[in-house]
């Protein structure tokens, strides 16, 4: 049986611009950019996990954020349940923590990057935003 997942990733949108990361190139889907976020923890909820992962990850705190949308994907080893949730508002300066490359993009750049599979279906709803 495939594992399940659980992840709470972020569309982070701020003055017109979206806050991406690029995966590391050892990591699974590596070189691709994405939207940041990580494994929900058991007894987490999505908010509260988005909230660690990013201050983890982008050393940011979160300040406003709601439900952007859920989808699920299957990759050939595991099953992926992702939360995404729009981030309108965070302190601190976003710093690649794990070294990973962080950058901001319109919406025009960002429908021009490679992202993994799973997040298609975000950059297609992205595309539709005026």
């Amino acid at each position: 049986m495939k594992k399940t997942i659980n992840v709470a990733a972020a569309v982070i949108y701020v003055n017109g611009m979206f806050l991406l990361s690029k995966r590391l190139d050892h990591q699974h889907q590596g070189g691709k950019w994405e939207f940041p976020g990580g494994k929900i923890e058991d007894g987490e909820s999505t908010e509260q996990a988005l909230v660690r992962e990013l201050k983890e990850e982008l050393n940011i705190d979160v300040t406003e954020q709601s439900h952007f949308m859920s989808l699920s994907f299957e990759y050939p080893e595991k099953h992926v349940n992702l939360h995404f949730q729009l981030v309108t508002d965070f302190s601190g300066k976003e710093q690649g923590v794990e070294g990973q490359k962080v950058e901001w993009f319109t919406k025009n750049n960002l429908i021009k990057l490679t992202f993994p599979d799973a997040n298609v279906p975000v950059v297609n709803k992205i595309k539709q935003l005026t």
